[in-house]
């Protein structure tokens, strides 16, 4: 029986992929597009048993070929461009694919863990799954919203005889992240801004909040995969759930812990945030006109569902989070 893995060589995929390897699972199919071909290298440490493109993995899939022959997909391949403008794009590819793939596996009873985000709850200030606290601010989080909506419909229906758990991830960070670019996290960029010049930036104020004090919910790699493996343990357990800590934390947290994590690897004293600034070691700088109107300035998860489903491990603060990235970066 084969373990599906889609976006295997995106972050959170080949994370999930790796964790598989190490319960001793090789059986798994890859699916991905390598349109970016430098992604390959998110699985050259891993064991797999085929690599499909996605256009082939779905149409062999519709034929049939994999009938009885997969235990779980675990669906995280989508477009994650948050400023992707091309609408027909991001719905084929993260709102069209996913229901095909649902409709597969509540047709063959298999595992179907998926990624959804934390964009779906787009400018609210409650994060909790419900459907009175959504509303995406861009097609990305739209796109996600809207198959969350299948899921639930689904979820209810009479004909629901399979697990079906879609996570709704915060702000993940962590090794893996390279390919991304300008979508990387902000410790991936802070890490080799300070490298290179021995400074970070952050955004100035916005949405009444000070400079670098707009606040996320940041969630280390290790934690989802984690979450991801407790479900795949539990085909019992379905549903939507929330996938941060639980913990809003400033970006100056990232910068502050990101400088420190690289001047204890230099053998360097910490600094205060405060000395940071007054030294231009953190610079701010003008928030994008691009970004207005569609930039969550505060999210902080609600995870008493994942708590309730009876996940009970600790998730990592920014940080013990941060050093461990850092340590992995710097190659130590």
């Amino acid at each position: 029986m084969y373990y599906v893995v889609t976006g295997a060589c995106g972050f959170i995929g080949s994370n999930l992929v790796k964790a598989l390897n190490d319960r001793g699972i090789t059986e798994i199919i890859a699916v991905d597009n390598l349109a970016r071909a430098d992604k390959f290298r998110n699985l050259v440490d891993c064991e797999i048993a085929d690599y499909l493109d996605k256009h082939e993995f779905l149409e062999r899939l519709q034929h049939g070929e994999f009938d009885g022959s997969v235990e779980a997909i675990l669906h995280e391949g989508a477009c994650s461009d948050t400023m992707e403008t091309d609408g027909r794009y991001v719905m084929e590819n993260n709102f069209r694919y996913s229901c095909a793939l649902l409709d597969f596996c509540l047709d063959h009873e298999v595992q179907y863990l998926y990624a959804s985000s934390a964009a779906v709850y787009g400018a609210g200030r409650v994060f909790r799954e419900a459907r009175e606290h959504e509303g995406p601010l861009n097609v990305y989080g739209y796109s996600k919203f809207l198959f969350d909506q299948v899921v639930r419909r689904r979820l209810a229906s009479a004909d629901f005889v399979s697990q079906v758990a879609g996570f709704r991830y915060f702000n993940v960070y962590g090794p893996r992240e390279q390919h991304k670019g300008r979508m990387a996290s902000v410790a991936f960029h802070h890490f080799n801004q300070y490298r290179a010049t021995g400074k970070v930036q952050l955004f100035e104020g916005c949405d009444g909040y000070a400079n670098g004090a707009q606040s996320r919910d940041f969630v280390y790699i290790d934690d989802v995969v984690k979450v991801n493996m407790f479900f795949l343990d539990h085909p019992e357990k379905s549903g939507i759930f929330n996938l941060g800590t639980g913990r809003a934390q400033p970006f100056n947290d990232i910068a502050h812990g990101t400088v420190n994590a690289c001047r204890a690897l230099a053998g360097e004293p910490p600094l205060a945030l405060a000395d940071m600034v007054a030294q231009g070691i953190i610079e701010y700088i003008a928030f994008p006109a691009a970004l207005k109107g569609k930039y969550q300035s505060f999210t902080q998860a609600d995870v008493s569902a994942v708590r309730a489903a009876g996940y009970a491990d600790e998730f990592d603060t920014v940080a013990a989070g941060v050093t461990k990235y850092v340590r992995h970066l710097a190659g130590r």
